[in-house]
């Protein structure tokens, strides 16, 4: 079963570190999650989110992002 919490964190938690710093989850770009699939997401919390977000764009779902943003608003 799919955590909704996931989503949830990924409109709402910020990138913590590099080039993205301070950037909403769900705005990084796919090319900046791209780098990641190729050399590995990191652990934890972080890793779900970032890689979760991946699928999501990945597959022409960004939609769902944009809804989600808009209700936690």
């Amino acid at each position: 079963m799919f955590d909704k919490q996931i989503l949830i964190d990924i409109v709402t938690k910020k990138m913590p570190f590099g080039k993205y710093n301070n950037r909403l989850i769900a705005d990084l770009p796919i090319s900046y999650l791209e780098w990641f699939k190729r050399k590995g997401f990191p652990d934890g919390k972080l890793g779900i989110w970032l890689e979760t977000t991946y699928e999501i764009k990945l597959n022409g779902l960004d939609d769902i992002l944009y809804k989600l943003k808009s209700i936690k608003k």
